[in-house]
């Protein structure tokens, strides 16, 4: 039987779509994720907590439990914290909390591509402010006038950004903090691998959110865990974006051990530094090649035949991420950090070709 046309909301199929279709690759550092899974010692007591669960229940004492664990760490109260699957929905209900038809919301580019698709999904307006195309640095000045000028309800930062890498000093998010008088939020998914983070001003600063995940540096993309910190009349008006018992008891447990047992993880994560800066090196000694400085668990490397070399390592089972012909991403590769074995093996892959073609 043939569908009679249907009704969708307005401009639903304008909508662009994030791509998470993949295919089997034999070494996979196409998508920013830890290339280790669980610590032996987490793995036990994660399993075991698990086998405890009470799964006819609703998940709140769980939820109590991590979001007082994540404030006592910040020296906050539970009400400056709020709980989501992965920061990414936490972004998104930011934009439709501070988004609108008659709201505008800010952020530079090229940055984090949800972004784009959250503000259109909250149907705001936007104003975005380019990276300088030489070194991808934030003019902090320009971007505070942006947001003053266009009188944005939000403004957005990276910090480290993705897909570049670098990343503004605490001293220059307080800058932009100072200086605006709208919502700033500070995404913080790869904080873990520099050192600095603007948690420490959010006292200071009422209108200042802070977005992190659980999935980079703790290995746990499969739970899909975030939290974001604020002042707890922010946090209040954001919940509301949330249905009751958006999250579920196991990504609550499992998130809560590993918070508690994150010292694990701190031998993990020098490691993922130091191999960044290793590759980093190793890429730069490459002909034709650019590497752009990188505070995360990823390196961008610039190549004039970057889509070629994407299709020729894809050939071999090596997933990278290609940005093609996207704007202020010309002829750009992102590399995720893998083990140091994956690292050489890819490092060897793209040697061989940039060598051929030199």
């Amino acid at each position: 039987m043939k569908i009679k046309k249907l009704r969708y909301r307005s401009k639903l199929g304008e909508m662009p779509s994030y791509d998470v279709v993949e295919r089997e690759w034999k070494i996979k550092v196409n998508a920013n994720e830890c290339g280790l899974n669980l610590p032996p010692m987490v793995e036990d007591r994660v399993m075991g907590r698990l086998s405890r669960v009470a799964f006819n229940r609703y998940p709140n004492e769980e939820l109590e439990q991590l979001m007082e664990a994540i404030a006592a760490n910040y020296g906050l109260q539970k009400e400056n914290v709020l709980l989501g699957n992965g920061s990414s929905e936490i972004i998104e209900k930011l934009f439709f909390a501070f988004g609108g038809r008659n709201l505008t919301i800010a952020y530079p580019q090229p940055s984090f591509s949800m972004y784009r698709i959250y503000a259109k999904a909250a149907e705001a307006r936007t104003v975005v402010i380019d990276l300088d195309q030489e070194d991808y640095s934030l003019n902090v000045r320009q971007f505070i006038q942006k947001v003053n000028d266009s009188k944005a309800s939000l403004a957005v930062v990276c910090n480290p950004n993705n897909p570049t890498g670098n990343a503004l000093t605490v001293e220059q998010i307080e800058d932009i903090a100072q200086h605006t008088s709208c919502a700033l939020l500070i995404d913080e998914a790869y904080v873990e691998f520099y050192g600095q983070s603007a948690a420490c001003l959010l006292k200071k600063y009422p209108k200042l959110l802070v977005a992190r995940t659980f999935s980079k540096a703790y290995g746990l993309a499969s739970i899909r865990c975030g939290y974001l910190l604020g002042d707890a009349s922010v946090i209040s008006m954001v919940s509301k974006t949330y249905m009751p018992y958006h999250m579920n008891v196991l990504t609550l447990v499992t998130a809560d051990t590993v918070f508690q047992m994150r010292d694990e993880y701190v031998p993990r994560i020098q490691q993922m530094i130091a191999e960044r800066n290793r590759m980093s090196e190793q890429y730069a000694s490459l002909p034709d090649f650019q590497v752009y400085p990188s505070q995360t668990n990823f390196i961008l490397v610039r190549y004039y035949l970057a889509e070629e070399l994407n299709e020729a390592l894809a050939a071999q089972g090596i997933g990278l991420r290609c940005f093609g012909s996207a704007a202020g991403l010309e002829n750009c590769l992102r590399i995720s950090m893998g083990t140091r074995e994956e690292n050489d093996a890819v490092f060897a892959a793209v040697k061989a070709f940039a060598e051929r073609e030199a």
